[in-house]
């Protein structure tokens, strides 16, 4: 089962997107990013998580498939 950090990885990479791009993007730091993007952090805040979303242009649903 994909965590939410490689979904969110995944969909990142395809929209052609750095890390830095989506820390600008949803106003998330880096390090949170980078830690959830790693599966440190395997339950981020539901506002980060709708913060990332709208960054990515999906849904909260989309990222924790």
């Amino acid at each position: 089962m994909a965590t939410i950090g490689h979904n969110i990885k995944k969909i990142r990479t395809k929209k052609g997107l750095t890390q830095d791009d989506l820390v600008r993007k949803s106003g998330v730091k880096h390090t949170t990013l980078t830690k959830i993007e790693s599966d440190v952090v395997t339950k981020p805040t539901v506002q980060t998580v709708a913060k990332i979303a709208k960054a990515l242009s999906v849904s909260i649903e989309t990222l924790l498939k």
